[in-house]
C-alpha cells in the first residue's frame, strides 16, 4: 500500500490513517490530538469539512474513548457541526476527497487546521498538536458558564473538550406560567440517556471541573397557555426543585436568595428584563455574553427592535436585514451600563445556550478568581457572586482599579483616601487575534486608551494599560477590550466594575437611560394589563415609578 506523508507547522499536528474501504470508496480516517507542550494526548472539539463546506462529524475509534456530537442549524451561514472528543483516538468514514481537521480547546489554545486529500487505498498519517498560548488557571483563573442546555451525562466530556472548570447544566426549564418545573409532565428537560438525574449537588467531573446539577430556566412564552412572551431568567445554584409559578417574580427572589441561589438575568432584550433588577435589588448576574453570539455567523438579526433606545445609536445592517452582531452587542453593553446607573450592582456573567443554538459549550464564558484564592465550586461560586470576574470570547484581561479587585465596592470612607478623586486602572490585555480597542468605563461613558506595543506575553497580541481615572462622584469603573479575528470577527473582553463611593455627585442614570427605563416600563404595563396577575403587573408598575423617581433626580441634576 503506497504511503503518503504531510509536512505541517509546529502548531498543528493531526495523526490520520486512512484504509480504504469497500462500501461507496469510503475511507475510514483515524487520528489523535495532542497537547503540543506535554506531548500528551488531549480531548478536544474537532471539526470535519469537506472542500465543498459540508461537515462531518467523527467518533471514538476504540472503546477506551468517548465523544459528544452536535449539530445545529440557524441558517445555512450558521451552522455547527462538530465532535467532542476524549483524550483518545478518533475516526470518521469519508469519501475520497480534500478536507480540513480543525481542532479547538476553549480559548486557552490556538486554533489548528490542516488539509488532508483522502484517496481510496492509500494510508496517510498526520498528527496534530495544540499549542497552549496562555494558562489562566496558574494565574487563579477559573472559567465558567452559566446557560447550558446540555443532558447532565455528556458534561464530562464536554467541559474537559472545552476546558470548563464550572458549568451549571439546566434541570428544570418551563415556558408557561402554569407549569411546575418540579412537575416532570410540566419540565423541558428530560432525564440524560444514561439516567442520571438531577441531584441538587456539586459533581466532580475532572480535576478542578465540576458542575452543580439542579439550575431552572423560567422562560415564558405563554401566559395561562394563551401565546404572550414574558422573557427569561435562571435561577442557578438551588438546592431542591422549584415547585414555583411565575409571575411575580418576587416571592421566589426573596426566598431563593436567601438560600443562596443566584439569580441571572438573560438577554438585554426580554421584554421583562429591565424589571427584573427592581425586584432583585441586589446580588443579581446579568448574561453580558448571551446565547446569540456565536463562533459560527451571527443569525439573530431581527431582535426585538423596538426595546432598542434612540439614544444607543445602533444601526440598521445595509441591506435592511435587521442588525448586526457588534450592534446586538452594543445593545447589550448600554442596557448593562443603564441598569448600573441606575444603583443595581448586577455582576456580568457569559452563556451560550448551548443545545438549543448553534454555538459549542463555554464560547462566551466568564473568568473568576475564586474567593480565598484557591478553586473550589463553593469559593468560585463566592467570586461570582461578589465580581471578581471578567467575560471573554476570546481576549484575557488581568486588570485593577484603584489597586482593587474587580467587583470591590469601596465605601465612602474608603474612598476619602482618593487623591483628588483619582483612581489607576492598570492591567494587561492578552489575546490569539489582533487588538482592535480598549476602553475604560466610567458610570457608562467609554475613555479609549492607547493600544501600545506588545508586553512580551506568549499571546499573539497583548498590551498594557496604566491609566488614571478622575471620578465627579460616585462611579462604576470597568474595563472591556475588543479584538478582531482574520475573517473579520468581532472578540471582546468585559470586566466586571469596582464601584466607588467617592465624594461629589451621586450615581444616576443619564436622563436618556432613565427615560428609556422608564418608557420600557410604561410600554409592558399597557401590554401586560388584563394579561398577567394583578400581582405580576404590580411588579412592573412598582419598576416604573422606580425609574420615574430617577427620571425626576436626573432632569434636577442635569
Amino acid at each position: 500500500m503506497q504511503q503518503t506523508f504531510l509536512s505541517l507547522s509546529t502548531c498543528l499536528f493531526l495523526f490520520v490513517s486512512i484504509s480504504s474501504q469497500a462500501v461507496d470508496d469510503e475511507s475510514t480516517v483515524t487520528g489523535w490530538i495532542f497537547d503540543e507542550g506535554t506531548g500528551k494526548a488531549m480531548s478536544a472539539r474537532l471539526y470535519i469539512e469537506s472542500e465543498s463546506g459540508e461537515f462531518h462529524l467523527a467518533k471514538p475509534a476504540d472503546a477506551l474513548g468517548s465523544s459528544v456530537t452536535y449539530d445545529r442549524k440557524r441558517s445555512k451561514y450558521s451552522v455547527e457541526k462538530h465532535t467532542c472528543l476524549s483524550a483518545h483516538p478518533f475516526e470518521a468514514a469519508l469519501q475520497p476527497g480534500k478536507y480540513t481537521f480543525t481542532a479547538e480547546r476553549g480559548h486557552e489554545y490556538l486554533t489548528t487546521s490542516v488539509e488532508v486529500e483522502i484517496k481510496a487505498g492509500e494510508t496517510t498519517e498526520i498528527e496534530l498538536r495544540l499549542p497552549r498560548w496562555i494558562n489562566m488557571s496558574e494565574r487563579g483563573w477559573f472559567s465558567g458558564e452559566t446557560h447550558c442546555h446540555r443532558d447532565l451525562g455528556e458534561m464530562t466530556v464536554l467541559m474537559e473538550a472545552e476546558d470548563l472548570n464550572v458549568t451549571f447544566p439546566l434541570t428544570g426549564w418551563v415556558t408557561d406560567t402554569t407549569k411546575s418545573p418540579a412537575n416532570p409532565e410540566d419540565n423541558k428537560v428530560k432525564v440524560s440517556a444514561d439516567g442520571l438525574k438531577p441531584a441538587g449537588m456539586e459533581i466532580n467531573v475532572g480535576e478542578n471541573r465540576t458542575m452543580w446539577a439542579m439550575n431552572t430556566e423560567y422562560e415564558i412564552f405563554s401566559v395561562d397557555g394563551a401565546k404572550h412572551t414574558l422573557g427569561a431568567f435562571f435561577v442557578l445554584n438551588h438546592k431542591e426543585p422549584l415547585e414555583d409559578l411565575v409571575p411575580p417574580v418576587g416571592p421566589l427572589f426573596e426566598k431563593l436568595t436567601e438560600k443562596g441561589a443566584l439569580i441571572e438575568m438573560d438577554k438585554h432584550n426580554w421584554p421583562w428584563t429591565l424589571m427584573l433588577p427592581t425586584v432583585l435589588k441586589k446580588n443579581g448576574l446579568f448574561e453580558l455574553s448571551n446565547n446569540h453570539v456565536w463562533r459560527t455567523q451571527f443569525g439573530v438579526k431581527d431582535w426585538y427592535p423596538e426595546m432598542m433606545a434612540d439614544y444607543m445609536a445602533i444601526p440598521a445592517t445595509s441591506d435592511g436585514s435587521g442588525y448586526d452582531e457588534e450592534g446586538w452587542l452594543s445593545f447589550g453593553f448600554q442596557t448593562y451600563y443603564a441598569l448600573l446607573n441606575s444603583g443595581f450592582k448586577l455582576r456580568p456573567t457569559a452563556g451560550t445556550g448551548s443545545g438549543v443554538h448553534p454555538v459549542q459549550l463555554g464560547f462566551s464564558r466568564v473568568y473568576v478568581k475564586p474567593a480565598e484564592g484557591k478553586f473550589s465550586y463553593e469559593n468560585w461560586v463566592t467570586g461570582l457572586r461578589e465580581g471578581n470576574s471578567f467575560i471573554t470570547t476570546g481576549p484575557m484581561l488581568s486588570i485593577t482599579v484603584a489597586e482593587k479587585p474587580l467587583g470591590t465596592e469601596l465605601d465612602e470612607d474608603a474612598a476619602k483616601k482618593l487623591d483628588d478623586n483619582e483612581v489607576d486602572v492598570i492591567g494587561t490585555i492578552e489575546s490569539p487575534f489582533s487588538i482592535e480597542r480598549l476602553e475604560i468605563i466610567v458610570n457608562g461613558k467609554p475613555i479609549p486608551v492607547e493600544v501600545g506595543g506588545p508586553i512580551g506575553s506568549k499571546a499573539p497580541h497583548s498590551a498594557f494599560v496604566r491609566e488614571k481615572v478622575k471620578l465627579e462622584g460616585e462611579s462604576w469603573v470597568a474595563f472591556r477590550a475588543f479584538a478582531r479575528t482574520s475573517e473579520g470577527r468581532i472578540r471582546f473582553a468585559h470586566t466586571a466594575p469596582v464601584w466607588i463611593d467617592a465624594k461629589g455627585k451621586s450615581l444616576l442614570p443619564s436622563v436618556l437611560e432613565a427615560k428609556y427605563l422608564r418608557d420600557r416600563m410604561r410600554e409592558e404595563i399597557a401590554r401586560n394589563t388584563n394579561v398577567i396577575s394583578e400581582e405580576a403587573l404590580a411588579e412592573f408598575q412598582a419598576a416604573e415609578k422606580f425609574y420615574n423617581d430617577l427620571l425626576q433626580q436626573a432632569a434636577k441634576e442635569d
